[in-house]
């Protein structure tokens, strides 16, 4: 399949680049990072002044509704500069989950707020040291409230919503939750720009969001077309990992030349430039059968996370050995991409995770 982005997108592309590149250095990262501040928040509300938030929501919600493809760069000039911002939570994650599943006065309600960067949303799906499952949830809907804890929620912290899993009389159900009174504890995780949190609800009011009794299956949906941006939020961070290796390996000098003339380091980073394009061409389908809700979408998806994650697994891992030495210091950048690397490839699930959906996806492709 022949499938490139248009003009109009990569214009988005490189107007979200340009901003994120004066506003969004590594500087700001590293401020979140030490505690300085809690996230780049004007540069969240900047991106909502571009429209950045409301790429894919609907016009008639206060949207863009200018589809998946300009999202989808978008979030991977967002991974480039590893933005300490909750769009990943915001907008791949809650806001997506309303879109498909919410009623039309719960899109009118957040949809509107979360594309004009009003508010912040987050999803709540983890509840112990396990891989999630349906047959595991702890957290009850009951009555319009819920009960319960939900132990690492990413930007838990500073959402004013939640998209809660729990699970109610008719079965697992997708709820939201308004946080102002719930108990936050912080989290500490690899990647401290989370601003992480376990979230306690004891009898919080809360409504149900789709179908009763659905809310795994509504997950599981929301998942598949979740992990096409997460991919492409990893190939912006595996890219800048390599241009950073590559960068060190050309002005980098040991017994009278450049690193990069080693063939052991020349080896590595042709590995990594081919793991970065192996995971962009499946990215790429990706994003065209998010697009166009393709029949092979969980297919597709599944193979862009798989193949983006081991991209960025890599690049971040080797940028590092490509510095020697100094790769493992405070004082360099190498580490924030490795611990970004590490949160994106749980984001979802584990590696392990995708690799088993993807081999659940290929028969039904196939037939």
């Amino acid at each position: 399949m022949d499938f490139d982005f248009s003009n109009e997108d990569r214009m988005v592309q490189e107007q979200v680049r340009r901003y994120l590149q004066d506003q969004c250095q590594l500087t700001r990262h590293r401020a979140v990072v030490d505690g300085n501040e809690t996230q780049a928040l004007d540069v969240w509300r900047g991106l909502a002044d571009m429209g950045v938030q409301g790429t894919a929501i609907a016009e008639e919600f206060g949207g863009v509704g200018a589809g998946y493809l300009p999202l989808c760069l978008a979030a991977q000039e967002i991974g480039a500069v590893l933005a300490p911002i909750p769009f990943s939570s915001s907008i791949y994650l809650a806001a997506e989950a309303v879109s498909l599943f919410g009623s039309s006065v719960q899109k009118e309600n957040l949809l509107t707020k979360l594309a004009s960067g009003e508010i912040i949303a987050t999803l709540a799906m983890v509840e112990d040291h396990h891989e999630p499952g349906a047959e595991k949830l702890k957290t009850q809907f009951k009555a319009g409230t819920l009960t319960g804890s939900k132990l690492i929620v990413p930007h838990g912290m500073i959402a004013h919503q939640a998209i809660v899993i729990a699970t109610s009389e008719d079965g697992p159900q997708l709820a939201i939750v308004d946080l102002t009174d719930v108990t936050r504890t912080p989290v500490q995780s690899v990647d401290p720009t989370l601003a992480a949190a376990r979230l306690d609800f004891d009898k919080t009011p809360a409504e149900p969001l789709g179908l009763a009794g659905s809310g795994w299956d509504q997950l599981e949906q929301l998942m598949h077309r979740a992990a096409v941006l997460f991919a492409f939020e990893q190939l912006g961070g595996a890219e800048q990992a390599l241009n950073m290796a590559v960068a060190y390996a050309k002005e980098r000098f040991a017994f009278g030349r450049p690193i990069g003339s080693f063939q052991a380091l020349k080896h590595m980073m042709a590995d990594m430039y081919v793991a970065l394009k192996l995971a962009e061409s499946n990215a790429y389908y990706a994003a065209w059968a998010l697009e166009n809700n393709a029949p092979d979408l969980n297919l597709a998806a599944a193979t862009a996370r798989v193949s983006a994650t081991q991209a960025f697994q890599l690049c971040a891992r080797d940028n590092i050995q490509v510095h020697g030495g100094m790769g493992f210091t405070w004082e360099f950048d190498c580490h924030l991409y490795y611990r970004r690397s590490n949160y994106l490839t749980l984001a979802l699930g584990g590696l392990t995770v995708w690799e088993n959906k993807l081999i659940e996806a290929l028969p039904q492709a196939v037939a």
